[in-house]
């Protein structure tokens, strides 16, 4: 496995039919802390990696928040409204964020695992 890089990447759900979906890679410092603050949505979602917190400070939109192990298994769901500050997951160490709603659309709980490709490395998973 190679080490993430920021950019563009595809997500696949185990379990789930149809295409791979949109997901943006945040890995370095900047990139994390950035996040979707000032943005109006996103398509797809938005990788954090390393993270196990996330907060919704200055967010214009609510956001489904899925905490990922070091397998990429969904280790706990949560919807977060803009204001709010998360605590820390215990054993997370990945952070899937999307729109509210999609989580469940894709069907993202707890046990199902996720698959990463990186456009940039061809990686799938973190170093």
């Amino acid at each position: 496995m190679g080490q993430w890089r920021d950019g563009a990447a595809t997500l696949t759900v185990e379990g789930r039919e149809g295409s791979p979906l949109p997901l943006e890679i945040a890995a370095s410092a900047r990139a994390r802390t950035r996040g979707l603050l000032d943005r109006d949505g996103i398509v797809g979602a938005l990788l954090l990696s390393p993270a196990n917190c996330v907060h919704t400070v200055r967010m214009r939109f609510a956001i489904d928040v899925a905490y990922l192990d070091r397998e990429l298994r969904v280790i706990g769901v949560r919807t977060m409204r803009p204001g709010r500050l998360g605590l820390p997951r215990p054993r997370a160490r990945h952070v899937l964020e999307a729109e509210a709603g999609a989580l469940r659309q894709w069907g993202l709980r707890p046990g199902v695992r996720v698959a990463v490709l990186s456009g940039a490395t061809g990686a799938v998973g973190p170093s």
